[in-house]
């Protein structure tokens, strides 16, 4: 296995940049997800790892090896596409074992190799099935073996869950885990799906617009956006926000004025606000509550209900505030839409972002959070 190191990577096609300046460090034997809407060039770094995309500016190490100039087939990287593209007329254990033969490898070694990654991946019934004979998520599998055969060095995955249904991603968000702790490998994983990202990753790497927005563990990221992009990219349902004023700042808590004239200190450090500067509040549809013995409170009118069982999601329609507020409450919630709502806020629960979309450092850490 091995480290990847990437040093002011830049990738441009013509006049337009793809990626800016972009430096990582991942370790090895890490689980490392890059996530980010379309177009903010997770798969264009991803390839250029795999060395299918030429980079224009910096350097990439995997280990202690500058491999800019190396063709894919000596990178040591196996790559999982989004799609399986097996070979029809071929059944599973010739589909795995395809790059080994185009290797030379000895057939005896190609053999065991085959059924090991089988074993690995519960495909050892399966191997003289063809892939019309096969399930999404055992095509895909089948696609993952035939990377694990080569024994690469780092695994990188190009968004592999896309093409599967709701309760196949679930298993196999749960198989990729699996087989992560099983090989110990360094792992590279491109999604758009942030609930990929928190469930599997040991480091979530958002990209924002070609940029690192920020680095770090899941909860990390969840408890602590460095960007307002950050705040409402991860989490499900995003971030609440609020435009507000400051009215007062220091470096140990910011006073805020919400629309309707509300006031609400903040334990953030805003010690480079001024006094009538812009700035947006933000809060978690879960640290909305109808407590009673909140910092502060709003009133509005439930707008839409969603119950999801053991969960129910409220929208809210708030007196002065631009748009709508989502709560997370429990699932047994009988609020009905139409109906008035009180909402409370407590401070240290809040987040704060400055005009520009950076995070005030929050001074309060979130309990028992194991980053």
């Amino acid at each position: 296995m091995a480290s990847v190191t990437l040093r002011n990577i830049c990738k441009s096609y013509d006049d337009a940049q793809v990626t800016k300046n972009v430096n990582l460090d991942i370790d090895d034997g890490e689980f490392v997800v890059f996530v980010g809407p379309s177009g903010c060039g997770k798969s264009t770094l991803l390839r250029m790892i795999a060395g299918l995309e030429d980079i224009t500016t910096g350097d990439l190490y995997i280990g202690n090896d500058r491999v800019n100039d190396l063709p894919p087939k000596e990178r040591e990287v196996g790559m999982v596409f989004q799609s399986y593209a097996l070979y029809p007329h071929m059944d599973v254990a010739e589909n795995m074992a395809f790059g080994l033969k185009l290797a030379k490898t000895h057939k005896d070694e190609i053999n065991r190799r085959v059924q090991d990654a089988a074993t690995l991946l519960q495909l050892d019934k399966l191997l003289e099935r063809k892939p019309k004979d096969l399930s999404g998520g055992q095509r895909q599998r089948v696609a993952i073996g035939r990377t694990i055969v080569r024994e690469p060095a780092v695994f990188l995955f190009d968004e592999p869950l896309s093409n599967l249904d709701a309760s196949l991603r679930v298993q196999m968000r749960i198989e990729i885990s699996r087989l992560h702790k099983r090989l110990g490998a360094t792992m590279i994983y491109v999604t758009h799906d942030q609930v990929e990202a928190m469930t599997m990753a040991d480091k979530i790497v958002a990209l924002d617009n070609g940029c690192i927005a920020q680095v770090g563990k899941p909860m990390e990221l969840y408890h602590y956006p460095a960007t307002r992009f950050v705040a409402g990219f991860i989490g499900s349902p995003k971030m609440n926000f609020i435009d507000c004023q400051v009215a007062s700042a220091s470096n140990q808590s910011v006073t805020v004025t919400l629309p309707g004239d509300h006031q609400l200190e903040l334990p953030v450090n805003g010690h480079n606000l001024l006094e009538g500067e812009n700035v947006t509040l933000g809060i978690r549809p879960e640290h909305l509550t109808e407590d009673r013995e909140a910092d502060m409170y709003l009133q509005g009118e439930v707008h839409v209900v969603e119950r999801l069982g053991y969960q129910t999601l409220v929208h809210l329609d708030v007196n002065n505030v631009e748009g709508v507020l989502t709560m997370r409450t429990d699932g047994g919630n009988p609020v009905q839409e139409g109906a008035p709502m009180t909402l409370g806020l407590n401070a240290n629960k809040c987040h704060l972002f400055r005009e520009d979309g950076t995070a005030c450092p929050r001074l309060y850490r979130e309990p028992c959070i194991d980053f």
